[in-house]
């Protein structure tokens, strides 16, 4: 029988400030693929845990409450099989990671959506909007793991 070429996969999220969008999708990934992947996340910078992002990941059964805030840098010593930037201004300015592979997908940055509005309800609901859309990319995501496994 052959292993799972997803088993052990070392998986990291990295956005600007590691604070939303990084933060989500590594509890998506932790929650989806529990058995099979070791997930990070990281920013150019950390910026701490966003606590939108907590209240709405916990809406969908998924805490991210301890996850930490870290930066590329505590990470950088650290080998993954894939690299998933999910914001434009990380893509640009993310460091060579040698030997992982690289993937992008840009989600719109809640707290930006959020600033312009006063209702809190209204806030959320940007949150909930790209909290949905990294679910559906994460469940996409065995594929890019799969071909980062196979080509090592």
């Amino acid at each position: 029988m052959k292993a799972d070429p997803v088993a052990n996969t070392q998986l990291m999220f990295l956005c600007t400030g590691n604070s939303c969008r990084s933060q989500m999708a590594e509890g998506w990934a932790r929650y989806l693929y529990p058995e099979t992947v070791q997930v990070f996340s990281a920013g150019l910078e950390a910026q701490g845990v966003n606590p939108f992002a907590v209240e709405v990941m916990a809406e969908v059964g998924v805490d991210i409450s301890k996850q930490e805030s870290n930066s590329i840098e505590q990470l950088q010593s650290k080998r993954f099989d894939l690299v998933a930037t999910v914001c434009d201004h990380a893509q640009r300015h993310c460091p060579v990671l040698v030997g992982s592979t690289m993937i992008h997908h840009s989600f719109d940055d809640p707290p930006k959506l959020a600033a312009k509005l006063a209702d809190r309800e209204l806030q959320l609901d940007c949150y909930r909007r790209v909290r949905d859309q990294i679910k559906v990319w994460v469940l996409g995501l065995k594929t890019d793991i799969h071909l980062s496994k196979d080509n090592k």
